[in-house]
Formats: C-alpha cells, sequence, structure tokens
C-alpha cells in the first residue's frame, strides 16, 4: 500500500527563528493528523541539523530531507553534499531533478539519473521532480516529455529501491505562479507516470506520486482526492504553518476518505 506523503520544499527561504517557530508550530498541529500522512520538512542545507533537532525533541514522524546532492561521494567538490552526508546527519529524503535545478543550473536527465543511484545508495529515499514547461504542454507533448523523464532517472532502479523511491509531478508552469493544473490534468498525468513505472518493472500501484504546483489548503483536497495523487510537494504554502496543516489536513481527510 502506497504512502500518503505531504513534503515542504522551503527552497532559498529561511532563518533560525524561522526553523524554530515553523516546525514547532507544524510539530503541534500534528496530532490531528493520526501518523497517516508522512510529513516531509525539506529546508536549506544550514538549516537541516537545527530541524533534525527540533523534529527529533517534538515529533519522530516528521521526517528531515536535503534539496539536492551531488553526483559524487566525496572529494575536491567545493560546495557540495553528498548523500552519504545527509544520510549521516539523520535525513531520510533527498529531493532530486527539481525544475529550477534543471532549467537554472543546467541539470540533464543523465545528471539527475546519477544522483538518483547516489540516493539510493546511500540508504535515502529519493523523490524525483518531472514536469513539462508551458510550452510543452500547449505543443501537446507534455507526456511525452514527463514519460522521457521517468524513464531516464528510474531506468537503472533495481527492484529492491523501489520501495524508497517517490515520483513529484510538478507541471514548471504551475510552479510559484499561482496557477495549478486542474484535478482532472493533474490526475491523467499521474495514471501516465504509473504506466511508465510499470513499463520500468516498477511495483506502480506501490509508489507514491505526488503533486506539486502552486497547492494551496484551498486546492489541496480536490487534488488529493484523486485515485493516483498520494499527496503533495509544496513549495510557498510550506512556509506558513497554517497553510501547510491545512494541506496536511487534506491528505488526512484522503486516506479517510478511501479507507470508508
Amino acid at each position: 500500500m502506497r504512502r500518503k506523503i505531504v513534503a515542504g520544499n522551503w527552497k532559498m527561504n529561511g532563518s533560525e527563528d524561522l526553523v524554530r517557530n515553523l516546525v514547532n508550530d507544524v510539530s503541534n498541529g500534528m496530532a490531528s493528523l493520526e501518523n497517516c500522512v508522512e510529513v516531509v520538512i525539506i529546508p536549506p542545507a544550514l538549516y537541516v541539523r537545527d530541524v533534525l533537532s527540533l523534529v527529533g525533541q517534538r515529533e519522530a514522524a516528521v521526517a528531515t530531507g536535503v534539496q539536492n546532492v551531488a553526483p559524487w561521494d566525496a572529494g575536491a567538490y567545493t560546495g557540495e553534499i553528498s548523500a552519504a552526508m545527509a544520510a549521516d546527519v539523520g535525513c531520510r529524503y533527498a529531493l532530486v531533478g527539481h525544475s529550477e535545478r534543471r532549467q537554472l543550473f543546467g541539470e540533464t536527465d543523465e545528471l539527475v539519473a546519477e544522483k538518483v543511484r547516489k540516493v539510493l545508495a546511500s540508504g535515502l529515499a529519493v523523490i524525483v521532480c518531472v514536469g513539462e514547461t508551458l510550452a510543452e504542454r500547449e505543443q501537446g507533448v507534455a507526456e511525452r516529455v514527463v514519460a522521457r523523464q521517468v524513464r531516464a532517472a528510474l531506468a537503472e532502479v533495481e527492484s529492491a529501491d523501489w520501495p524508497k523511491v517517490i515520483v513529484a509531478y510538478e507541471p514548471v508552469w504551475a510552479i510559484g505562479t499561482g496557477k495549478t493544473a486542474t484535478a482532472a490534468d493533474a490526475q491523467a498525468m499521474h495514471q501516465a507516470i504509473r504506466k511508465e513505472l510499470s513499463g520500468l518493472g516498477a511495483p506502480e500501484s506501490d509508489v507514491s506520486v505526488l503533486y506539486g504546483g502552486s497547492v494551496k489548503p484551498d486546492n489541496a483536497a480536490e487534488l488529493f482526492a484523486q485515485p493516483d495523487i498520494d499527496g503533495g510537494l509544496i513549495g510557498g504554502a510550506s512556509l506558513i504553518a497554517d497553510d501547510f496543516l491545512g494541506i496536511c489536513q487534506a491528505a488526512r481527510d484522503a486516506v479517510a476518505g478511501t479507507d470508508a
């Protein structure tokens, strides 16, 4: 049975005050989730230790991740951190292939695949981001683009590692823009992703596939009610405790609706 996951990607935002207040507020609100939703906080690397310390004290159910890892294990790569280092300090997740990394830092499908390999080898779970641009959607090639990204990133995943793989579909045109794919459009792409996972030999019904792209408390319920959407990768709303908890609650309600 696949997991319901809500992951908060803080991007390049944060301070010691924000970490302390936001993590404490999220932890205090976790009781209502009844442990049926896995919550992941993915702060900038400088604040990973602070988040780990707080969630360790307050709520073990909150996992911590890193926003990026190097395609190397160690060495003369100034400014980089390895997946093994993230695992060593207590992270449980690593984010790989976010569209901002692809667009702003020129990350290719091949580089994303190498990072996936390093994350899985470290024992961490990997959240692999895929998604099309507005131009690609308007050209009618959105599914083809996303399928290519899924195949490239996950083609070498071994059968024993599939439980550590999460896919996050983020239409590039919806990230930070206030625009959101309709629930029907998001569901169609998630279904297409599962078909691609099946072709790779994955247990596609067990792999969590998340939606990201301007998810808010007021649209989360409709998105999470779709049969192939297993939660969200949340950007801006993850920096506001009430909004983030509202999205987590929508995921909990989706679980309750499935069980009913």
